[in-house]
């Protein structure tokens, strides 16, 4: 019974060497193949012409490529941002978007079909986890949405649906990958994790040698109240999150950004502009206030306007650096795990 096929967009420029020496191969072929995959793009062994045709047979019997299909794409007709809803293989759907800024454009994908941390105020997370995505199905996001735009990526931030630490091994082998110079070459500088908070994945992380951007969604100033927007805090106190903060930007020399969620009526008042002022302290980070969206199943809505400027006007009167996130796509299903859901139901 022949196995299962090897995911070869998964593979690592190492691994793809030690497949091909177990094959008989020559080791510059290995870095052919990579080559092929990873600055041409190619996506079928045909189309490696430089290899022998014997060997062009062998791989196509032993790996498999990965393929998103996209189903539905919707254009903002206020800025131009897209939003990708991409069917996998199995049949599940996800969500990827791709802003235009004035240095590029900027990719965030997804790393799991769903999520289990149960936020609060996040559509993501309805209906749970179905399943991690692959190195492959991370990667492809970005391929895809770069060819179908036929412009490079510059900048990938992953905080699309999913805890992409919940998935660390694959993402992990992801990040190696996308920002390998002899492939994808993408800067690590130009690459964010988003995270709720696992502390012990985030030390993990900070142990890789991989010096990306971390985001943490802090999105309340006390236990109390993280506690009562993200589930997960009970089970990783604020205190421990913010000492594991602290040793990722040792390990990293990486300044952190803060995500924090604007909520009406729960984490923008002034005492909680000054509780979060004194979290912070003199730590070298970045706040970004997001205006929450709004999401049918949850009763959560976003403060006035005013209100978070003002909000935003407290934190730098403590010398704490902070913006508001721009809006991108308002018109399109822009909050996280909307669009697929929408398109589950129909």
């Amino acid at each position: 019974m022949m196995s299962e096929k090897i995911e070869i967009l998964s593979r690592t420029a190492d691994e793809l060497a030690s497949d091909l020496e177990a094959l008989g191969e020559k080791k510059y072929r290995a870095k052919q193949i990579y080559e092929w995959l990873h600055v041409h793009h190619v996506r079928s062994f045909e189309e490696m012409t430089n290899l022998p045709k014997a060997l062009r047979s062998s791989l196509e019997e032993r790996y498999c490529f990965t393929k998103l299909h996209a189903v539905e794409v919707l254009t903002s007709k206020i800025d131009g941002t897209k939003k990708f809803l991409f069917a996998l293989e199995d049949g599940n759907v996800i969500e990827s978007v791709m802003m235009r800024y004035s240095y590029g454009l900027s990719v965030c994908i997804s790393s799991q079909v769903g999520c289990r941390m149960g936020c609060r105020f996040c559509a993501s997370t309805i209906g749970g986890r179905v399943r991690d995505l692959t190195a492959a199905e991370m990667l492809c996001q970005i391929t895809q949405i770069s060819a179908l735009m036929q412009e490079r990526v510059s900048h990938v931030v992953i905080m699309g649906s999913g805890e992409p630490l919940d998935n660390y091994d694959n993402l992990v082998r992801f990040l190696r990958i996308v920002s390998d110079p002899a492939g994808e070459r993408l800067s690590c500088r130009d690459i964010t994790v988003s995270t709720c908070g696992i502390v012990p994945k985030i030390l993990e992380l900070s142990r890789e040698q991989l010096p990306v951007t971390l985001a943490l969604s802090l999105h309340a100033p006390t236990q109390e109240k993280r506690e009562r927007l993200l589930p997960i805090a009970r089970t990783y106190p604020l205190d421990n999150v913010m000492d594991a903060v602290q040793t990722y930007f040792h390990e990293t020399g990486r300044r952190v950004t803060f995500e924090y969620s604007c909520v009406q009526g729960e984490n923008t008042s002034r005492q909680d502009a000054m509780q979060l002022a004194d979290l912070l302290g003199r730590m070298n980070c970045h706040v970004n206030l997001i205006p929450v969206n709004p999401v049918e199943e949850r009763s959560y809505t976003r403060p006035a306007r005013k209100d978070i400027e003002a909000f935003r006007g407290m934190l730098e009167k403590r010398g704490i650096s902070v913006t508001i996130r721009r809006e991108m796509g308002r018109d399109i299903n822009g909050a996280c795990g909307q669009l697929r859901r929408s398109y589950l139901e129909k």
